[in-house]
């Protein structure tokens, strides 16, 4: 009869332990913990991104023409004038595909550079909050390996240049902001809030799911949230 009592407090025992909070992990644990997510978390993304319909086929995050640029194209589109519009916009995307594995060692890097202090914050705020951090640390040098690979690929597709030309004089009449007058600057961008998009989208499944993240560490640390 002795037995049954005990079992049940050894269950409850362990239960408790089990159930750790933010608190009491240590800085160590909690640091490496996100490290481990968020270095997932941006691999994947770069894997479901750089790859040949990465963004294409993706519609949230499909480049298209933008603006009233865009409003334009798809009124070509439904006259059966959209040939030339798919093309630039193929183009468009096939360009972020091909700068996007850029990203992951840039990300990587930012990832290792996180300080306790940084990961406790993150750990405690919003669902995006390393996403956010990543951002903040990683865009300007993502954007700058980004640049010369997007250019490389639309200097080879002539609609590039009538973009750039027709886009300019509308930038001047206010219908395009100056970011979205040139081609290369404007897919940098779109790759750059798409390839974040999908770490955030990383991020908030890990937070939901801990048992999704790939190392032990992280399992522990996100379980605690």
């Amino acid at each position: 009869m002795l037995r049954i009592p005990v079992l049940v407090a050894g269950l409850l025992l362990s239960a408790n332990v089990l159930a750790l909070s933010l608190s009491d992990l240590s800085q160590q644990d909690a640091s490496g913990g996100l490290k481990d997510a968020l270095t997932q978390g941006a691999k994947v993304a770069v894997q479901q991104l750089g790859k040949p319909g990465g963004f294409s086929n993706n519609p949230e995050v499909r480049i298209e023409l933008p603006g009233k640029l865009g409003k334009a194209a798809k009124t070509m589109k439904m006259m059966g004038m959209g040939a030339q519009v798919e093309q630039l916009e193929t183009s468009m995307n096939k360009a972020a595909e091909a700068a996007v594995p850029q990203a992951q060692a840039l990300l990587v890097d930012a990832v290792k550079k996180m300080s306790v202090q940084d990961a406790k914050s993150i750990l405690a705020g919003p669902e995006d909050s390393a996403t956010q951090y990543l951002n903040k640390s990683s865009r300007e040098q993502i954007r700058a390996k980004f640049l010369p690979i997007v250019k490389q690929a639309t200097d080879q597709v002539g609609l590039a240049k009538q973009y750039n030309s027709f886009a300019g004089q509308a930038a001047t009449f206010g219908v395009l902001d100056a970011k979205s007058a040139n081609i290369e600057s404007y897919v940098t961008e779109q790759a750059l809030d798409g390839l974040f998009d999908m770490i955030a989208k990383q991020e908030a499944s890990i937070r939901e799911n801990p048992a999704a993240a790939a190392t032990s560490l992280a399992k522990k640390v996100f379980g605690a949230l």
